[in-house]
């Protein structure tokens, strides 16, 4: 196999003062990273004009109520579903008390008219909750509620085997940390994970990696990985929160992530590329373990995971920590990235087989960086439209840009296709008006015409 070429190029490298995890980095709005460290550090990462030049800057920023001697374990944001409007921010920490270390989960949100996206304000109203379990990811999705509307919860895994939800809920009466009083406040409060995520419950061991898709017909798929090994993937019916279908799969070491994703095939190879017909969309499961080959599942929501591809090489450089679904090259497929305790990152591309539905992943390329790598993100970080990669490492964050040389190529090349094929259209309709024309001259031709009589 000729594998294809690195496709990026490092814009910039932002050393940080202690190490991260695997939870340590996440999207804040648009364009804007947040990245944790152990030493209760949290940077956010942005583009910004400096002397005409847009530059990458990092600058701390100072979340109230963490204390200095605590260690961040997961970070996590989103934009609140609407009508509402606003950035919530989650940290997860632990802080050390000498003979017992207590764990604690902040959630940030200003409600300050003008100032539900301003970082430095949300940073400063904090909803500060006291744990009773050591917490791991800290992961946020959308929910359908009863009134039909879309409302985003936090969802918190911990040692004890659980997952937790957070959601938001109207408060008269409480008040922030901070001192503030509304009497429209929101705050957000635990509640039973079984009322809205029933396959969340009776969870074989601790979660370390979970994810949730929302499909068409209402339905919704839940994929867990856990610290024993065990992978859980479940069908909910999210109108009335039933578990249609559920599946288990033990491996044999701790799974680090799993994700959901989908992918097009072209059930018939001889139909021409873009008719909707020879095409089928499928949901597939990746699942990457500290030891084992990365594994995706296909076709989950009609198989299961009883339809296994293994990701061949993917257990050469160590432990897989951190993976990633996206479009790469612009061809409307998505690649599969893996982040390797190896210091490697590996791009992996479906090839389907001649009957369009089987297939296998086949190593595309890979790059080597200087420490393991913990979290992957592809985002628009200079608002220019071209998604940047920014890759969080044990020493820090690297943000790869794609080369622009390729990318102007691949766009000159998209935009002659698409101007020979508007020339066809232009042609072949200019060939039907005169063809119309042409059967419209004859009828003209016979119209009546005055009849001389002879003398």
């Amino acid at each position: 196999m000729q594998r294809e070429s690195y496709p990026f190029v490092e814009d910039s490298f932002s050393r940080f003062p202690s190490q991260s995890n695997i939870y340590g980095l996440c999207q804040a709005g648009e364009q804007e990273l947040l990245a944790a460290t152990l030493k209760g550090k949290v940077v956010c990462f942005r583009y910004q004009e400096l002397q005409q030049k847009i530059r990458p800057v990092a600058k701390e920023v100072q979340f109230t109520y963490i204390p200095v001697d605590a260690e961040i374990v997961s970070i996590d944001a989103f934009n609140k579903s609407p009508p509402k409007s606003g950035l919530v921010v989650g940290i997860t920490f632990v802080k050390d008390s000498g003979d017992k270390a207590t764990p604690f989960l902040n959630i940030y949100c200003d409600y300050e008219p003008g100032s539900e996206f301003n970082l430095e304000s949300i940073a400063q109203s904090c909803l500060n909750l006291e744990l009773q379990f050591t917490p791991f990811q800290l992961y946020h999705t959308e929910v359908q509620c009863d009134d039909g509307g879309r409302e985003t919860v936090f969802l918190l895994s911990g040692h004890d085997q659980r997952i937790h939800l957070y959601k938001e809920v109207r408060d008269w009466t409480r008040r922030s940390v901070t001192g503030r009083t509304n009497a429209s406040l929101h705050q957000f409060e635990e509640q039973p994970v079984e009322r809205l995520f029933p396959e969340l419950q009776q969870l074989p061991s601790n979660v370390l990696w979970l994810d949730v898709l929302s499909i068409s017909g209402g339905r919704r798929l839940s994929a867990f990985g856990c610290q024993n090994g065990c992978v859980g993937l479940a069908l909910v019916d999210q109108t009335g929160a039933e578990v249609l279908q559920s599946w288990r799969f033990q491996f044999d070491s701790p799974v680090s992530t799993v994700l959901l994703f989908p992918l097009s095939c072209q059930t018939d190879p001889d139909q021409p590329s873009g008719e909707k017909s020879g095409e089928t969309i499928g949901y597939n499961l990746l699942v990457t373990s500290t030891i084992e080959m990365a594994v995706v599942y296909r076709d989950v929501q009609e198989q299961g995971l009883s339809h296994p591809v293994c990701l061949l090489e993917s257990d050469q450089w160590d432990a897989v920590l951190c993976a990633l679904v996206i479009d790469l090259d612009f061809d409307g497929q998505k690649e599969v990235l893996l982040g390797t305790y190896g210091q490697e990152l590996l791009c992996y591309k479906f090839q389907p087989s001649e009957s369009g539905r089987d297939g296998q992943f086949q190593l595309q390329w890979r790059r080597s960086f200087k420490s393991p790598l913990l979290s992957i993100i592809y985002l628009d970080l200079t608002g220019d439209g071209l998604r940047e990669l920014a890759v969080l490492t044990l020493k820090g964050l690297h943000i790869l840009q794609h080369t622009l040389t390729s990318t102007a190529e691949l766009v000159l090349e998209r935009l002659a296709q698409r101007v020979s094929a508007l020339r066809v259209g232009s042609e072949l309709e200019s060939a039907k008006n005169q063809d119309t024309k042409e059967q419209d001259a004859p009828a003209k031709k016979e119209e009546p015409t005055a009849q001389i009589p002879s003398n």
